[in-house]
C-alpha cells in the first residue's frame, strides 16, 4: 500500500479532545488505502515544563539525561494516539526513536538525523498494522544513548520518515492553515498560498517565518519530499493547506511571494578595523566558533587603511558576539576601535522565485520604504530574496507597505 507521512505538532495534540480529533483524520486517510506513519509531538507546553524541571534540579546538566527528560513528552503522546486508535479499531502500535531505529549523530539536543531503515515498520505493515505512530524530535546515538533533535525537531523527523519510505506526500498539522503571503496578523491583506517552492519557504522559514522549521524544509528539497501544511481544526479537503513543492510543478506565481520579517535582529558594527588581507576571516572565524548565526554583512569604504565592518545576529546572540570579538582582539588577531550594537533594529525580506527573471524588484522595494518615511540600514540578496534591516518601530508599516506595493494580496 502506499505510504503516507501525517505529523502533528504540539497544539494539534494538546489534549486528549484533540488527539481524538487528530486521529480521527488519520482514519480518514486508512480508509483511503494509506499505511500511515503518524509523527507527533508532545503535547502544548510539555517540553517547557520538563526543560524547567531539569534546570530546576541540574543548571548544569549532563546533555544525555537531558535529551532522555525532555524526550518522554514524546513518547506519552505516541502512546496515547496509538491507544485511541486502537479504540477506533484500526490497527496501530507506537514507535519510540530507538526502536524504529532513527539513527543519529551523537550531538546531545543537536543531533542530525542520519539514516532511518524501514524494515521494521515495513515488517509490522505486512503483518496487518496499518499506522506506526512515531516519537517525533527524538533518535539514538551510536552509542545507544537517547538523543533529540532540536526544537521544532517533530518536522525534520517528518520530513525524514517521507523521504526513508519514499511516502506519497507528507502532511503536517499545525494550527495554521497554511502558508500566508505574510503573518495574518499584521496585514489583514495576507492570502494563503495554494502552493509554494521548496526555495521559497527554505528563504521564508529562515528569515522568520515560522510554519515549518528550517532544516525540514531543506530536507524536502534535497529529496524531493511533497510537503502540506495544514490546520488541524478546520475540515479539510484534498487541496486544502499549502503545498511545498518543486519549482517546476508551480505554472504561474508572482515575482515576490512573500513578506517575511524577524524583530529579534541587532546591527554590529566594529568601527576602524585594519583593512588587509585575511580582516574578513580574523572577524567571522571566532565569531563562528562562539556559535553565532551571522547574517548580513556590509564592508565600508576603507580609509587611511582602516575600515568599519558591520553584520547583523540574532538579538539573543549580541553577547558572545562581544565576548568573541573582545577576545580575538585581547589575543591580537583583530584591532579596532570600538564595537557598537543596536538591538533595536527588525529584519524586512522579500522572497519569490520569480526575481531570477525579472528586474526592478530591488528599486520598488527600496522607493516604498522611502515613501514611507523608512530608513534602510542594511542591505543583503541573493538570487530570490532582498533583506533589509530598518528601525523595529517601522517594521509592521514596512511589511504592510511593501505587501501592498507588491499587490501581494492578488493571485498570479
Amino acid at each position: 500500500m502506499p505510504v503516507l507521512v501525517m505529523k502533528f505538532g504540539g497544539t494539534s495534540v494538546a489534549n486528549l479532545d484533540r488527539i481524538k480529533r487528530a486521529a480521527k483524520r488519520v482514519g480518514v486517510e486508512v480508509a483511503k488505502g494509506y499505511d500511515v506513519i503518524v509523527i507527533v509531538s508532545a503535547m502544548s507546553g510539555k517540553t517547557n515544563e520538563l526543560v524547567g524541571w531539569v534546570n530546576e534540579t541540574s543548571p548544569l546538566y549532563d546533555a544525555r539525561e537531558y535529551d532522555a527528560i525532555v524526550s518522554s513528552g514524546e513518547n506519552v503522546t505516541a502512546g496515547l494516539m496509538a491507544l485511541t486508535l486502537q479504540e477506533m479499531d484500526v490497527p496501530a502500535r507506537s514507535w519510540q526513536g530507538w526502536q524504529v531505529p532513527v539513527k543519529t549523530t551523537s550531538a546531545h539536543s543537536a543531533a542530525r538525523i542520519e539514516e532511518i531503515p524501514s524494515d521494521n515498520i515495513m515488517a509490522k505493515f505486512a503483518a496487518g498494522d496499518r499506522v506506526a505512530v512515531v516519537a517525533g524530535f527524538q533518535g539514538v546515538s551510536p552509542e545507544g544513548r537517547i538523543t533529540t533533535l532540536g526544537r521544532g525537531g517533530s518536522d525534520t523527523t517528518a520530513v525524514a520518515f517521507a523521504a526513508a519510505f519514499e511516502a506519497e506526500r507528507c502532511d503536517i498539522y499545525t494550527d495554521v492553515d497554511g502558508v500566508y503571503t505574510t503573518d495574518p496578523r499584521i496585514t489583514d491583506k495576507a492570502r494563503k498560498l495554494d502552493k509554494i517552492a521548496f526555495e521559497e519557504m527554505l528563504e521564508l522559514a529562515s528569515l522568520g517565518a515560522k510554519v515549518l522549521q528550517t532544516r525540514s524544509v531543506e530536507l524536502a528539497m534535497r529529496y524531493k519530499v511533497k510537503l502540506r501544511v495544514l490546520s488541524s481544526f478546520e475540515e479539510q479537503s484534498d487541496t486544502a493547506g499549502t503545498l511545498v513543492c518543486a519549482e517546476e510543478e508551480i505554472m504561474e506565481s508572482n515575482v515576490v511571494s512573500g513578506i517575511a520579517y524577524s524583530r529579534d535582529e541587532a546591527k554590529m558594527t566594529l568601527v576602524s578595523v585594519a583593512d588587509r588581507p585575511g580582516i574578513a576571516a580574523a572577524i567571522f572565524g571566532p565569531l563562528s566558533d562562539a556559535g553565532v548565526n551571522v547574517d548580513m554583512i556590509i564592508q565600508n569604504i576603507a580609509e587611511d587603511g582602516r575600515t568599519d565592518m558591520t553584520f547583523s545576529c540574532p538579538t539573543d546572540q549580541v553577547k558572545r558576539a562581544e565576548k568573541a570579538m573582545e577576545d580575538a582582539k585581547a589575543s591580537g588577531e583583530i584591532n579596532y576601535h570600538d564595537l557598537i550594537a543596536d538591538t533595536d533594529v527588525a529584519k524586512i525580506s522579500a522572497v519569490g522565485i520569480g526575481m531570477r527573471s525579472q528586474s526592478g524588484v530591488a528599486a520598488k522595494m527600496f522607493k516604498t520604504l522611502s515613501d514611507e518615511g523608512v530608513n534602510i540600514k542594511v542591505i543583503a540578496t541573493s538570487e530570490i530574496k532582498i533583506s533589509v534591516l530598518v528601525d523595529r518601530k517601522y517594521m509592521e508599516l514596512a511589511v504592510q507597505a511593501l505587501h501592498d506595493a507588491f499587490e501581494l494580496e492578488k493571485a498570479a
